[in-house]
């Protein structure tokens, strides 16, 4: 399918200018981004046979950033085959997205926060949305299958264990010292389902989250570790994993808080390398939520500076989800917080035993990412990424793997603890 560009080098008076154009593709949705210097007023309309959407932005002259939008729509976008521009009329730019199946768009414009000016933000929806607990559930079949026929062989030798009646024989010895070692094979035989974990890496997509001196993102040092703390939970034969975001796209912290919930998670750990007005401040730190207020004041800035990610990465804030958001991030719990503060003094002496602490015990501030009223929830701050010799560490394959081999002691020590209780709905 062919398109026209007609490339005007200069902007006439009234015209915005375009400063940048970024296409986010992810399989809960795709995000393209336009950004100007003023706000781009716009027209859409969807069409079928093929599915297209149709945008004509008001104001603009083709030019050679635009065009580069062309180029950036990727062969393993899930949603986008291609993005067509041309003049439609004087002052009229129209894009057209040639579209994989039908999608639910919202368009929306942000003000300019942070690094970034005017946004015109395409955000194109799935019609059907993925189900990520069908896909969890679907993925960790073969682990539940084994957990399950592991439960059975323990209640085996349990049963076998308590008849009195055993024969008095010299072939007893072996028998005896069969069964510890049966025992000791399906350890974790205690937990009769699979716990889940959501691993959340903070930030992603137009919100970079810190930027360290030598230009390293927090969004990409964090999602490296989440992957590390995936792999090494998808090995234990009692636990699966599920990411919240497995690549470089946005999803708003309501949004991490929603999928955590419908996968039913036991517990929520997200994953930060957050940045201090200090370059000198160093250390890990947990954090929990707090209904009273913050535990001190740094605590107080981080979660301040984390809930206005929001705000950089780009939300709708028109859409109904928000005052449903609103609603649920009210509801957290007492017992809710106890649990993870548990679960953070684990992963903290963990971390602990070989890197810095900033303070030797679990933090409290109300992140808004941590307020699943059902859900046992830590935010695990794993080094300053404004420290320079903190970034370095960061960036080293070794303090990754060591820092997602802590988490995974934590999660371990307070689950051999907290057994969890049976699913609230099904299992």
């Amino acid at each position: 399918m062919g398109f026209v560009l007609l490339l005007g080098e200069i902007d006439i008076a009234w015209g915005a200018k375009i400063l940048g154009v970024r296409v986010w593709p992810s399989e809960d949705y795709t995000r393209i981004t336009l950004e100007s210097d003023k706000p781009l007023p716009i027209t859409q309309q969807i069409l079928t046979n093929p599915d297209r959407l149709v945008v004509d932005v008001q104001g603009l002259e083709l030019n050679p950033t635009l065009k580069d939008l062309v180029a950036k729509v990727k062969p393993n976008d899930p949603y986008v085959s291609q993005i067509r521009v041309g003049q439609f009329q004087p002052g009229i730019v129209r894009l057209v997205f040639d579209l994989k199946e039908p999608i639910k768009p919202q368009l929306f414009t942000l003000d300019p926060i942070g690094e970034y000016n005017y946004r015109m933000v395409f955000d194109l929806y799935p019609s059907t949305p993925p189900d990520p607990l069908m896909e969890l559930v679907k993925s960790s079949s073969r682990k539940e299958t084994a957990l399950a026929k592991s439960n059975e062989e323990v209640d085996l030798i349990a049963q076998f264990a308590a008849k009195k009646d055993l024969p008095k024989t010299p072939a007893a010895p072996p028998v005896a010292q069969a069964i510890p070692d049966i025992k000791e094979a399906p350890a974790p035989a205690k937990y009769k389902r699979l716990i889940t974990i959501a691993i959340d890496p903070g930030h992603g997509g137009e919100d970079p989250g810190a930027i360290g001196t030598m230009g390293s993102k927090e969004k990409n040092v964090v999602l490296s570790i989440a992957k590390r703390l995936r792999d090494k939970i998808e090995g234990e034969s009692y636990m699966r994993p599920f990411l919240t975001r497995d690549g470089d796209y946005f999803v708003p912290l309501n949004v991490r808080v929603q999928k955590a919930r419908k996968v039913e998670a036991d517990l929520f750990v997200s994953i930060h390398a957050d940045a201090f007005i200090q370059p000198h401040a160093k250390g890990a730190s947990v954090f929990a939520l707090s209904q009273l207020g913050a535990s001190s004041s740094m605590a107080r800035w981080m979660a301040n500076k984390e809930n206005a990610s929001d705000l950089i990465g780009g939300i709708n804030i028109k859409t109904k989800d928000q005052q449903v958001a609103n609603l649920l991030l009210d509801m957290s719990t007492t017992a809710q917080i106890k649990d993870s503060l548990q679960v953070g003094n684990s992963i903290l002496k963990q971390i602990g035993g070989f890197a810095p602490l900033h303070k030797g015990k679990v933090e409290q501030a109300s992140f808004a990412v941590l307020k699943a009223p059902d859900i046992p929830s830590i935010l695990v701050e794993t080094a300053f990424i404004s420290n320079p010799q903190e970034e370095a560490r960061l960036n080293d394959d070794g303090y990754q793997d060591r820092i997602a081999e802590a988490i995974l002691k934590g999660i371990k020590e307070y689950f051999s603890k907290n057994p969890p209780v049976a699913r609230r709905v099904n299992s």
